[in-house]
């Protein structure tokens, strides 16, 4: 059963920072059971909860799978994913600012920003999700290194990327010691036992989608099993558990997206799942079904809201070749069919895009730069960069939206930092 484990932490002697952060204390850490003994009953309430959800993201996927290049939205949602769980870990980065570094380092243009690189290092991980960890046989630890690794190997901390902790970790209070930590996950001795029972519960086919997805989030984040990136890396797996049993095989629900602006239910939610009492007990069967609740009804929103950005943005293509007036298979017309999916470009980018020659790709993005479709950035000769602002506008609206319980930040106080309103 879970247990709570106590534990002196002894200050080696080289640490730094404020003395009592530097005095012997004591504090306890949190051991989940394992899930093959969870026997994962819920109350008749929940199981509707979660057959709304899996109905929301079905529908979402019959009525959108049909439309000419929907792999453009996928990419769009994907980015929108990753994007919000990001946020979630207090990563703060404008849909432009991201959209502009992703393509400056792409065509090799220096561009400093450790924020932007994360937050594609969390794109990378994310793809890395729902392509590999989603289509393996076997989903075993090695699997999810890799996630990890994807998203790491953006970062600072390289020395880190899909390498297990061996020391302990904690959430919370100070930089120091564990001591007065919010939440302490298990000690280093048991988390490879844990991370093996979770992929084989991953493994499974027996229990419903969403189920299964919010348990594995739940409990990959009571492990905690790296330094760092756990949050970012517990949400792709989501996806790849929602891909894998083919609930959503074309396009990735922006759970992250509801989940940032319910922070309290989603904080509250993992901390019911970590209940300390028998697997079977009514205290377990509570505390699990209380998070499987609040992550199915952020499914449902998730679905609704995927399926505004669908209708957004085949809105925005509509209103584009009203004014750009293109023909058919040119240049042109290819480019407007990849730019929801990549708002800024260089015409060498849209030569790989399009497979368009050169002479035809700097020919479309005139053409489109007259239709008021493209706009220049800045003043560049060598590297000229344009943006499809109408999609960045939206990725900012939509972030506003969601950063209040009522969609509306004019009349509720955003829960995070949001972009500015456009004039």
């Amino acid at each position: 059963m879970s247990q709570i484990l106590s534990y002196t932490w002894k200050p080696s002697g080289g640490e730094y920072g404020p003395r009592k952060a530097r005095r012997q204390c004591d504090y306890e850490a949190y051991v989940p059971d394992v899930l093959t003994d969870l026997p994962l009953t819920l109350p008749l309430g929940v199981t509707a909860e979660v057959s709304r959800a899996e109905q929301a993201l079905t529908a979402f996927e019959v009525e959108t799978e049909h439309l000419d290049d929907f792999e453009h939205l996928a990419r769009f949602l994907l980015r929108a994913e990753a994007v919000a769980s990001s946020k979630i870990e207090g990563l703060q980065v404008s849909p432009r600012r991201l959209a502009q570094h992703e393509v400056k380092s792409r065509v090799g243009i220096i561009d400093s920003d450790a924020t932007a690189d994360a937050v594609l290092g969390n794109i990378a991980a994310l793809r890395a999700a729902v392509e590999s960890l989603a289509a393996v046989a076997v989903v075993d630890v090695q699997a999810i290194l890799a996630v990890h690794r994807a998203l790491m190997d953006h970062s600072d901390t390289r020395h880190l990327s899909g390498v297990i902790r061996d020391q302990q970790n904690w959430l919370g209070g100070n930089d120091h010691n564990p001591c007065g930590a919010d939440f302490v996950p298990p000690p280093p001795e048991h988390v490879g036992d844990l991370l093996t029972d979770l992929c084989n519960f991953v493994n499974r086919d027996d229990l419903p989608p969403v189920v299964q997805a919010a348990v594995a989030h739940a409990q990959f984040e009571a492990i905690h099993p790296f330094a760092d990136g756990n949050g970012r890396t517990g949400r792709a797996l989501v996806s790849a558990v929602l891909r894998r049993r083919g609930l959503t095989p074309h396009f990735v629900p922006p759970i992250s997206l509801v989940l940032a602006t319910r922070a309290r239910e989603y904080v509250a939610g993992l901390t019911a799942f970590r209940y300390v009492a028998a697997p079977d007990s009514p205290e377990a069967t509570a505390g699990v079904a209380s998070w499987i609740e609040t992550f199915a009804a952020a499914t449902v929103d998730a679905a609704h809201e995927a399926s505004e950005l669908r209708d957004a943005m085949l809105a925005i293509e509509a209103g584009w070749r009203e004014k750009a007036s293109v023909r058919r298979g040119s240049a042109a017309d290819r480019l407007l069919r990849v730019l929801l999916g990549n708002p800024v470009v260089t015409p060498a980018l849209v030569m790989e895009l399009t497979r368009a020659s050169r002479a035809a790709a700097f020919a479309a993005v005139d053409q489109l730069v007259s239709a008021g479709v493209l706009s220049q950035i800045g003043s560049g000769a060598r590297h000229r960069l344009y943006e499809a602002r109408d999609v960045l506008d939206l990725l900012a609206d939509v972030e506003r939206s969601l950063a209040t319980p009522g969609c509306d930040t004019r009349t509720e106080r955003p829960a995070r930092h949001v972009p500015a309103r456009r004039q």
